[in-house]
């Protein structure tokens, strides 16, 4: 395999949206956000209108990584265009999405902890990619997908807007969230106690004046933050943690987490009748996951065939891996969503 670019079959298109939603968002971030396209082979030759499959990025992750090159694996996108150059699925166009917040991320939800997400991602960079590319406009031809916050994404965006995705993908999803976040609070308060006096004002004095010289607890300390801003922020912007000093629960904070696991989302009857009308679901994970979120990608295809999602529709593994490594599970999904989605 080359350490370097290969030639693609298709084209990349690089881009940037003009954010009106995400103007004065509460963290300052930039407004004006990168999006990338792929347009696959035989798009600029002809008519013909393609199927959307839009990629929504992990935590800590931004569209700049997508160029990322590590030995012996390719980047996503050179994935998809070997998967469309060799002509056995279906075509389509793929979007690559940009959330970076300066916490990391914002797990594509609207928030007055980090900003309009969810509704920029559905009431402007869809109508944008439909706007400027040969689309099929229409919320069964769309899908989303993403790994772990990114497979988040996945799952709650057509819970939330059915009328704008009608397929999904994640891999490693964050979901059944008292397995795989709860296990860590007492964890992250021993450390918050015995780095920075339990306080995060001291953290992040701490972390701005190191820039370019993070630490993994760093990044975890900001994870749980982060987070703690997409699910629990007050409507004044203030970031409720889930748990307290010695990480016992909160437990009317933790509710407000507990109301965007997917997994108990799907158990709702507005939420079911979505996951009903969709045209396509993959629920992946590996065996190994060090977040168990093998057990939450179980948990959450218990949920989507209770509420009655048809089996033929589904399609879910269980596979031997870790929750790194696994870009190449990516054009797997990608290639029976084009089946799906196909008409």
């Amino acid at each position: 395999m080359l350490p370097w670019s290969a030639d693609l079959a298709g084209r990349l298109d690089e881009s940037v949206i003009d954010s009106a939603l995400l103007r004065g968002n509460p963290l300052g971030d930039p407004y004006q956000r990168p999006v990338l396209v792929y347009l696959p082979p035989g798009y600029d030759e002809s008519q013909q209108r393609y199927p959307t499959i839009y990629v929504a990025m992990g935590y800590l992750g931004h569209l700049g990584m997508w160029s990322n090159r590590t030995p012996f694996r390719q980047p996503y996108p050179e994935l998809l265009d070997a998967l469309f150059a060799k002509g056995e699925v279906p075509p389509a166009i793929v979007v690559f999405v940009d959330a970076w917040t300066r916490l990391g991320g914002s797990q594509y939800l609207d928030s007055p902890g980090t900003g309009q997400y969810h509704s920029y991602l559905c009431d402007e960079v869809v109508p944008w990619v439909d706007a400027k590319y040969r689309t099929l406009s229409d919320r069964d031809h769309r899908a989303i997908t993403g790994k772990s916050s990114g497979g988040y994404t996945a799952m709650v965006t057509p819970m939330l807007r059915p009328d704008v995705f009608g397929a999904l993908a994640t891999h490693a999803g964050d979901a059944a969230f008292d397995l795989c976040y709860r296990p860590g609070f007492p964890l992250l308060a021993r450390r918050l106690r015995d780095q920075y006096d339990s306080s995060y004002e001291k953290f992040f004095a701490s972390f701005e004046s190191r820039a370019g010289q993070s630490s993994r607890e760093d990044l975890e300390f900001l994870e749980m933050y982060g987070y703690s801003a997409a699910y629990s922020a007050e409507p004044d912007g203030t970031v409720l943690l889930p748990y307290d000093e010695i990480g016992e629960v909160i437990p009317e904070v933790w509710d407000r987490w507990l109301a965007m696991d997917p997994v108990l989302m799907a158990g709702q009857s507005g939420y079911g009748e979505a996951l009903r009308s969709l045209r396509a679901v993959w629920i992946d994970a590996g065996l190994q996951d060090e977040y168990y979120l093998d057990l939450g990608a179980t948990a959450f295809h218990r949920a989507v065939r209770e509420v009655g999602v048809p089996d033929e529709r589904v399609h879910f593994e269980l596979f031997e891996g870790t929750h790194g490594g696994i870009e190449y599970r990516y054009p797997l999904a990608v290639g029976w969503l084009c089946e799906q989605l196909a008409d």
